[in-house]
């Protein structure tokens, strides 16, 4: 009894380095925001595409996060779509949640 308990407290455990669902929804629902943000410029998009990874190091540095660690983050939880799933529809009420707050 005690192994199965063991194993299953080991399998909750994330790897060293690798942020928590609940900090990689924060983390995402800024990401697509500042996308947002920079997509509404009137600018060429290529000119947006240089734009766009100021604005993503300003995430970074808002959840103390360095971009190293999001991306190994986001490469280990998508190895399991249904986290992915579970992630993403959590970011998109989020960003709901904040779009229905902006038109108020």
């Amino acid at each position: 009894m005690s192994t199965f308990i063991l194993q299953s407290c080991s399998k909750n455990r994330l790897p060293e380095g690798i942020l928590s669902e609940d900090k990689m929804v924060e983390v995402l629902v800024d990401i697509h925001l500042a996308e947002g943000l920079v997509s509404t410029f009137p600018i060429h998009y290529d000119s947006s595409r240089l734009l766009y990874p100021y604005f993503e190091m300003e995430v970074f540095k808002k959840h103390s996060v360095p971009d190293s660690v999001f991306k190994k983050s986001l490469e280990y939880y998508m190895r399991d779509v249904k986290t992915m799933d579970r992630m993403y529809a959590r970011t998109i009420d989020s960003l709901h949640v904040i779009e229905k707050a902006i038109n108020e």
